[in-house]
């Protein structure tokens, strides 16, 4: 299939707007996502490799190369995977794990209350059980304990008698908690990723690719990825050790659908490494082994081939309500069991609880666009914070990725439901790194304390010093944000009809992903397609039908956006043609797999339909 270029399609001007649109409904304009020289990377693609156009014009605007290309395609580990030493005290860390195993020591895993928290302590607990060990899983109340190790957690460890602690997700910056752990006894190895502040915990070791001193260049991993490769490490050491004499050494391959589920939960770039774990990782999920995935997928009745979709907006989110308003240690429980009876019921908990944090998320974010509106207008500042005495701690993320999305800048939301401190979480844009500036706000002694990394943060912060944590995030924040919104333009990567959106089409240009952060989703436009039908499904989503010229036709829905620009434009044109973009997946439904368009944009045209 070639590549279409309809009339107002820029051809050697990246800055030409797309079919014209230069304010859509959303307010962006719509440009190709390729210049002069990204287009002739394509052309080159095609005709050294053969690809098809479109797969040739998305890679090449994702920054492939032409002789890369090919191997793109087919991401393997073996290929992509580095050497678990390069990563700083990564040979103590395992020698000290691989000790613990030998002399039958009890370890603890202490890990975050995330999806990635969860993987990761799944991984590691799924791996030692196979060499022998019976580790402990303990991950904290968000509510009561908040995030990372404490004191009184890691002393009832003790007491239950551990010896070693293995900190995943977290751990980087708790210097008190490790100190702690020191005292009592508790040798410590902190498998982490998030940003590090000036100084480093005591710890037997500290293996964490953001650490200044790490060279592996690895920094783009999530917790679960640097988990997966203290495995591998560990495995190796062991082997060394005479482990699996007339034995057969666990299978790790295995492990990889977690090691995709955190990496796609996490939002961490889908590059390198990180494709490669997923697009393994997925084909692993596939065959359906850990059963804690399957009963997640079957509870959110899951269609079709597990994708990233699936991984992080049905299932991901069910992991994350046990520790946002439940018990969380139910989604680590659940990855790291191996009876289908407990993961039923366990994944039929999360499901309830995943439902009761939709409805308190649909009441926070009312009043959380309540309060920016009242506050800033249609103007809303460079970083928004809100903020309320009675939200619920655990949902405030979600909040912030809603206020995100919509105002397209770095937002924090702060529940101050305990009085004197509250505690938030923000969610930034591409190229705006909050992590370091929740860091550099706690060296500057406006925050008890916070951490994270470019996309997303989490801090505690006194009342009486909210004002200058505004004012701190607004100073630092104002030119990089105004620096990322200059390039708010939707980046369209080709166009077509409805006709041309056929299942094989979309097949085609999955292959060139699985698409993310780092990674995106390619766009396509619809030119001057008519609006046949249009109508609010669900929990505001939009569900509307193209029609080309040819008399083709395309079914899409734009997901929450009944009441919004978005929404409000397509169901005003019921009737008549509009420009509109998005992405093209697969639909499936009772066996059948049907081509579905995700509505992102839509602009006014006066061009009749193709």
């Amino acid at each position: 299939m070639t590549f279409q270029r309809f009339s107002g399609f820029a051809e050697d001007d990246a800055a030409r707007a797309v079919l014209g649109v230069e304010r859509s409904a959303t307010g962006r304009p719509w440009r190709d996502r390729l210049d002069t020289s990204g287009a002739a990377a394509a052309l080159a693609m095609v005709q050294r490799h053969d690809l098809p156009d479109l797969v040739a014009r998305v890679l090449a605007g994702r920054g492939v190369g032409i002789d890369a290309a090919l191997a793109f395609l087919d991401p393997t580990i073996k290929d992509l995977m580095p050497d678990p030493a390069t990563l700083t005290d990564m040979g103590a860390a395992v020698e000290r794990i691989a000790d613990a195993v030998r002399t039958g020591e009890r370890i603890a895993i202490f890990a975050d209350y995330d999806v990635d928290g969860a993987t990761s302590a799944a991984v590691l607990a799924r791996y030692l059980r196979q060499v022998g060990a019976d580790p402990e899983i303990y991950i904290p109340d968000r509510l009561i304990e908040g995030y990372g190790p404490n004191s009184e957690a890691l002393k009832t460890l003790a007491g239950r008698g551990a010896r070693l602690l293995v900190t995943l997700d977290c751990g980087t910056t708790s210097h008190e908690a490790l100190e702690t752990a020191a005292k009592i006894g508790l040798d410590t190895v902190v498998v982490d990723h998030h940003q590090v502040g000036a100084s480093l915990p005591s710890a037997v070791a500290i293996v964490n690719p953001n650490r200044h001193d790490d060279l592996s260049g690895l920094g783009h991993l999530a917790a679960v990825g640097v988990t997966f490769l203290t495995v591998v490490a560990l495995n190796r050491v062991l082997r060394a050790r005479g482990a699996f004499r007339g034995r057969a050494e666990p299978n790790l391959l295995e492990l990889l659908d977690l090691v995709a589920l955190g990496t796609v939960a996490d939002v961490v770039p889908l590059v390198g490494l990180n494709r490669a774990f997923v697009v393994k990782g997925l084909a692993a999920a596939r065959g359906r082994r850990n059963a804690g995935l399957a009963a997640l997928a079957d509870v959110a009745r899951l269609s079709g081939p597990v994708s990233p979709y699936h991984l992080g907006f049905m299932i991901g989110p069910r992991i994350n309500a046990g520790g946002r308003i439940g018990d969380a240690a139910l989604g680590a429980r659940l990855l790291a069991t191996d009876d289908p009876v407990e993961a039923e019921r366990i994944a039929a908990e999360l499901d309830t609880l995943n439902k009761e944090r939709q409805a308190i998320e649909a009441g926070m974010l009312a009043e959380a666009d309540a309060q920016v509106f009242a506050a800033h207008g249609d103007q809303p500042p460079a970083v928004v914070v809100a903020h309320a005495e009675t939200w619920h701690p655990g949902i405030v993320g979600l909040i912030s990725a809603r206020l995100k999305e919509r105002l397209r800048r770095p937002a924090f939301a702060i529940s101050f439901d305990r009085g004197s401190h509250g505690t938030g979480s923000g969610r930034s844009i591409p190229g705006v790194d909050l992590g370091a500036a929740v860091r550099a706000a706690v060296e500057a002694g406006i925050l008890v304390k916070g951490g994270g990394h470019a996309m997303a943060a989490g801090l505690t912060v006194a009342r009486d010093r909210l004002d200058d944590l505004t004012a701190f995030l607004e100073a630092r924040l104002s030119d990089p944000v105004a620096a990322a919104s200059a390039h708010v333009a939707l980046k369209v990567d080709g166009a077509l009809s409805a006709g041309a959106a056929t299942r094989a089409f979309v097949e085609m240009i999955e292959k060139a992903g699985p698409y993310g952060s780092g990674h995106s989703e390619p766009v396509f436009a619809f030119p001057a397609h008519r609006i046949t039908f249009a109508d609010t499904v669900g929990s505001g989503h939009v569900r509307l039908q193209l029609a080309a010229g040819d008399g083709s036709t395309l079914k899409a829905i734009a997901f929450r956006a009944a009441d919004e620009p978005l929404g409000r434009a397509i169901l005003g044109a019921r009737g008549r043609p509009l420009h509109v973009a998005g992405y093209l997946g697969l639909d499936h439904w009772q066996g059948d797999a049907r081509v579905q368009l995700r509505v992102a944009d839509v602009a006014e045209t006066g061009t009749r339909p193709l």
